[in-house]
């Protein structure tokens, strides 16, 4: 809908925070060392009205900010919706196979020679804004913003560097954009679930980020792709982790090795390694050690929700069994929810299936690692089951939340009790079936 050489595209939440913004963009797409497969900068999303410890983890430091820096060291960030300045020719083909429009007036390099009110621009321009514009032309797959995924964003950026394109992340002090975040658990889920559908329809395409990946831009932005566009089998080794040490606890059965076994420091070294780079990058980035801690623990909760969830939404989808439609993220401000989100308190409230595993994973998590320990204080030899108290404790330490949404509250943000009750009756049933077969 214009012929502007350079496009600003933003979510509806997110609004201007630095009028310097254009002026600093428009000296990276005026180089002449950038200017010839410079498709588009990227800025990161940034957000206000986040409460002290971001107890959801809404920041997504490493999506939009740190993992972006990693991206620019290749051939430039991905694309993430908003905040992002195109390159209009960028639309319209690779840098050397360009996609003539089906108007000529929509050429980049076409000339504007008549006022906006005359009757000729103001028919073409109701033409191109139309619903049937794209119909029967290259729109959506050989050019523009690529349709086929929920996640349009993602895989619109994917497809241009495919094609040769590259982009650049800029991230000034000062915000250039700022914008809303979800307040309530389910709204964060529910939004994170439906980018994992849409994260998997581009893995599972032809334009596969592994494959078609590698082969259209090398080995390291094809796997930085495909990190991303298979986010949501995380939730195979957190629901493993989650349940099966646990459930070996609850029947005495040891999974890990003994503490005076060799075996044993390579699994501390593994979890320190991992856990210290992730806390240094995070607070090397500017983070607290409390939003890290919650980052973690939001890691696990998407692990048992909304990544397994989309997982077997997509599966369902895929065999051609019909699933939820496209929704929305709900950020209509309650003064109760703004409230209880100001003060750190999780808010569940809605009787949603999402919170089925994580309540499941609380409730066993915690009689294990109960009964091992007053087994511990009886004298009874623990030393087999060291490792699977400490993954057990952790995983109590992050369902703190959960407890207390249980028992300890009596405001409309409490966790259901329909969602208690199949829970209890779920742990149960697990528990049973592990004696049976432990």
């Amino acid at each position: 809908m214009t012929n502007a050489p350079i496009i600003l595209t933003q979510d509806c939440d997110m609004y201007s925070n630095d009028p310097q913004t254009p002026l600093r963009i428009l000296c990276y797409f005026s180089d002449p060392a950038l200017k010839s497969n410079l498709a588009f900068i990227q800025f990161p999303q940034r957000f206000h009205g986040l409460n002290r410890d971001d107890i959801y983890a809404s920041e997504y430091k490493r999506l939009f900010k740190i993992n972006s820096m990693g991206f620019d060291g290749l051939k430039g960030p991905n694309y993430v919706g908003s905040g992002c300045f195109f390159r209009r020719r960028a639309l319209l083909g690779g840098p050397s196979t360009p996609v003539p429009p089906e108007i000529p007036e929509l050429g980049p390099d076409h000339v504007v020679r008549k006022p906006i009110i005359s009757q000729e621009i103001l028919s073409l321009a109701h033409r191109v804004a139309g619903c049937n514009y794209e119909n029967q032309t290259g729109w959506g797959s050989q050019s523009g913003f690529r349709y086929g995924s929920l996640v349009e964003d993602f895989y619109t950026g994917y497809r241009l560097q495919c094609e040769g394109w590259k982009s650049l992340f800029c991230n000034p002090e000062r915000a250039a954009f700022l914008g809303d975040v979800p307040i309530t658990l389910f709204d964060v889920l529910s939004q994170c679930k439906r980018w994992c559908i849409g994260l998997f329809e581009v893995a599972f395409s032809k334009y596969n980020t592994l494959i078609f990946g590698s082969q259209s831009m090398g080995v390291l932005m094809s796997l930085a792709y495909s990190h991303y566009a298979l986010w949501p089998i995380w939730c195979i080794p957190v629901t493993f982790y989650s349940f099966l040490p646990q459930l070996a606890l609850l029947n005495q059965v040891g999974i890990f090795p003994k503490i005076t076994e060799p075996w044993f420091f390579l699994y501390v070294f593994l979890f320190l390694g991992a856990y210290g780079q992730d806390f240094l990058d995070f607070v090397l980035d500017g983070g607290t050690v409390r939003k890290w801690w919650n980052a973690q623990r939001m890691w696990m909760i998407r692990g048992l929700s909304c990544y397994l969830f989309s997982s077997i939404e997509y599966l369902l989808k895929s065999v051609g069994i019909s699933t939820h439609g496209f929704s929305l993220t709900s950020k209509v401000v309650d003064d109760e929810q703004s409230k209880r989100y100001g003060q750190g308190i999780f808010e569940f409230g809605v009787p949603s299936p999402l919170f089925v595993p994580l309540t499941v994973a609380a409730i066993i998590n915690l009689f294990s690692f109960l009964l091992v320990l007053t087994q511990s204080f009886s004298g009874k030899n623990t030393e087999g089951l060291c490792l699977q108290m400490i993954l057990t404790g952790s995983i109590v330490l992050n369902c703190l939340p959960v407890y207390g949404a249980i028992g300890l509250r009596n405001d409309a943000g409490k966790m259901p009790t329909q969602i208690t009750i199949i829970s209890t009756f779920v742990s149960v049933a697990l528990y049973y079936a592990s004696s049976l077969c432990l």
